[in-house]
């Protein structure tokens, strides 16, 4: 019996299952290497803030592809073309355009969907949060929808209702995303009076109107995304004052918050909303310059990113009367049941 190994197993049993020890350690190891930027405490976080940046990133391109006359540089959809997916030299500069802002919605979809593995390894306290699932699982959902209104657009052959669908599709994943940033960064709504959340709730719902109304002028003025597309036929001159009028009560609920809460979020909104003003007289003023009009579009996601964020950042306060009657039924009831 001497030499026998204690174990039963021979020696290059052993060394089979030492191997496969090393083997299962080593797999283990690079799945959590490839894991760790969905999976590390605070991802959540940055995934959310990069699906943020991201959908502002698509309306600024987006911009770019009508500015420039390339909205049907690819003249079909889902194809470029009838017989290939990819733009080709033929298609100029503006197939070139246009096929690369299609290409971002890959990018797109690879964030939302970071982001929404990120939110489904999360834990909080060792459970799974819920509303980040169904947050994220909402935003990885919205781009391909997106894209198929980016479609219709082109089949439609740049038809200015459906191009403000589009846009406004784009806003609400922006506002999605805000929400998802502050709850990923547990920024709860603060209590405040009843005039305050009145404030920030029209100021929201005005923000809203003044984007919509901002795609009816757009409908209806020079940059249509080709030269041939159709125009909504309003006119021009009425829609935008009609928007102006708009931005003039958004400011107004804006400044009315601001002095009722004085808080960041209110004055984040009353700056970007300045600054949107500033660049929208003058655009108008100088003829709609391209650079000036990407840039406005870049202030109005930023504007909805920051009227969403005050619209979170409050709730109303319960009345002390209503607690404590509240608190006097209970007791009631409890003598009753008594």
């Amino acid at each position: 019996m001497e030499g026998f190994p204690v174990d039963g197993l021979t020696t290059e049993q052993r060394q089979l299952d030492q191997h496969d020890e090393s083997s299962r350690r080593s797999a283990s190891g690079l799945l959590a290497i490839l894991l760790r930027p969905v999976a590390a405490p605070h991802a959540v976080r940055r995934w959310a803030v990069a699906s943020l940046v991201a959908n502002i990133v698509i309306v600024v391109t987006g911009a770019l592809v009508r500015l420039t006359a390339s909205g049907l540089g690819c003249p079909t959809w889902p194809r470029c073309t009838d017989q290939s997916y990819v733009s080709h030299p033929e298609l100029g500069v503006h197939g070139a355009i246009e096929f690369g802002n299609r290409l971002l919605t890959f990018v797109l979809v690879v964030v939302a969907v970071l982001t929404w593995v990120s939110a489904l390894l999360y834990r909080d306290g060792g459970r799974p949060r819920r509303d980040l699932r169904w947050l994220t699982a909402g935003l990885a959902l919205g781009i391909p929808a997106q894209a198929v209104i980016g479609g219709i657009t082109v089949l439609t052959q740049l038809n200015p209702f459906v191009v403000a669908l589009h846009l406004l599709t784009s806003m609400v994943l922006i506002a999605l995303s805000v929400w998802l940033v502050r709850r990923t960064r547990d920024l709860r709504a603060q209590p405040v009076g009843g005039p305050a959340v009145l404030a920030a709730r029209v100021a929201f719902v005005l923000m809203w109107l003044t984007v919509w109304l901002g795609t009816v002028v757009t409908g209806s003025g020079p940059h249509a995304g080709d030269h041939g597309a159709v125009r909504t036929g309003f006119d021009g001159v009425l829609v935008t004052h009609l928007h102006a009028a708009a931005v003039y009560g958004t400011v107004g609920a804006t400044l009315v918050a601001v002095g009722l809460l004085r808080s960041r979020a209110a004055v984040l909104l009353l700056a970007v909303e300045l600054l949107q003003a500033v660049l929208g007289v003058t655009q108008y003023h100088l003829g709609l310059p391209v650079g000036l009009v990407i840039l406005h579009l870049l202030g109005a996601s930023l504007a909805v990113a920051a009227s969403t964020n005050l619209f979170l950042s409050v709730t109303p306060r319960q009345r002390p009367e209503l607690s404590r009657g509240n608190g006097s039924a209970a007791a009631g009831r409890g003598s009753e049941a008594a």
